[in-house]
Order: structure tokens, then sequence, then C-alpha cells
């Protein structure tokens, strides 16, 4: 009697087991079917599909209505199969996505060239050239044929008067306000007149702005 007993709670306990994997597999693959509808819809349709085969009131429903149920190992079977295909299919849909992503984000091979041909048709000495013309102007507000002259002089950088010329040609400068920023700065570390920072920002020997860039200076001076 006593054998009895324990055969019949052993049986309860896996159905109890079995019911309580059913239902929590089973809701599981439904919220992820539903979810995936909206993105990967092959794999949504198979996780809903595996939720049906593994929820006990679709069972139910399917076997009063159509009488037809899956035994125990045929439905393990068919569970093991449809998360075989739903990996499967996720593995797809993560190897077209990545390959979308390459796609837009690799650059194609004439853009490359381009981007090649717009490095290799500027000499590196006029990249450089230019980057010390900029430096010239922007940190130090020398003026165009100050910042020319220190680019070809024997006492200073030493470029090729091509060079120099590229460099002049493209740097982005505010020549005016460089004229300005030198005026004020012997204004007021020097105290020099209007008229004899007038004359220091044209010379040959001073700053060497033009006449326009220096009475713009001058002007302003006092801004």
């Amino acid at each position: 009697m006593n054998n009895e007993e324990q055969n019949q709670s052993k049986a309860h306990t896996k159905i109890t087991v079995g019911l309580v994997l059913s239902w929590g597999l089973g809701v599981l693959a439904a919220i992820s079917g539903v979810t995936l509808l909206f993105s990967q819809l092959l794999t949504g349709i198979l996780m809903l599909l595996l939720a049906a085969v593994l929820l006990p009131p679709v069972n139910k429903f399917v076997a009063d209505k159509f009488h037809f149920s899956i035994s125990g190992g045929l439905k393990f079977i068919v569970v093991i199969i449809l998360l075989g295909i739903i990996g499967a299919t996720m593995s797809t849909d993560s190897n077209s996505n990545t390959n979308t992503i390459n796609t837009n984000t690799t650059p194609s091979a004439e853009q490359s060239n381009e981007v090649k041909t717009e490095d290799t048709s500027v000499p590196k000495e006029y990249k450089s050239a230019l980057n010390k013309a900029a430096s010239y102007a922007n940190t130090m507000h020398m003026s165009k044929r100050g910042v020319y002259d220190q680019l070809v002089s024997d006492y200073g950088e030493k470029f090729s008067a091509e060079a120099a010329q590229y460099a002049i040609d493209n740097v982005k400068a505010d020549w005016n306000a460089n004229a300005l920023a030198k005026a004020k700065n012997y204004q007021n570390t020097m105290n020099m007149s209007p008229a004899a920072i007038h004359d220091q920002l044209t010379s040959e020997y001073g700053e060497k702005f033009t006449q326009a860039e220096a009475d713009y200076a001058i002007q302003h001076l006092n801004d």
C-alpha cells in the first residue's frame, strides 16, 4: 500500500512539474513571439507556434475542437525542432543586419579612391606650409605678407615660393582682425600713438599689413 502511494505521489509530482514548465516556457515564448513580430516576422511566428505547442489551454482547445493531441514524447521532439529552426532564423537575421550595417558604414571603392585622390593631389610640402601659415596667422596675428615672408625666409621656414603661395591662398585668417590685434598690443604694451601704430603696421620692416588693414585697425583701436 505504501509503494502505491509513493508511486502515485511521484506521478503527481511529475505532472505538476511538467505543467509548470509548460506554462512558464509557453508564456515566455508567447511574449517573445509578439515582440519579435515587429522586427523579425518569421522568428516571431515560430515563437508563437512554440507557445501554442507548450501552453496547456491551447493543447486542450485543439484536443476538444479537432480531437487531436500531442503525446509528451512527440511534444518534446516538436519543441526541439522548433527551437532549432528559431535559432537558425535568428542567426540569419543577425547576419543580414550585420551585412546591412557594414554596407551602410563601409565607404565604397569609388569614395575611397576619391579620398585617396584628395590626399595625394596636394604635395606634402604644400600641406606643411599651410599648417605653418595657419599657426602664424591665427596665433601670432601676423599679416598676409608677413606670413609669406616667414614661410620662404632662409632664416624662417625655408619653404618654396610655390608652397608658400599655396598656403597664403588657402589659409583661413581674418587679416583685419590680425591688424587690430597687433595695434592693440602696441597701444597697451608700448603706449604708441595711433599714427605710430599705423606706420608700424604698414612698415616693410614692421608688420607689413596693407594700408586698408592698418586703417581698419586704427579706426577700431578703442572699440
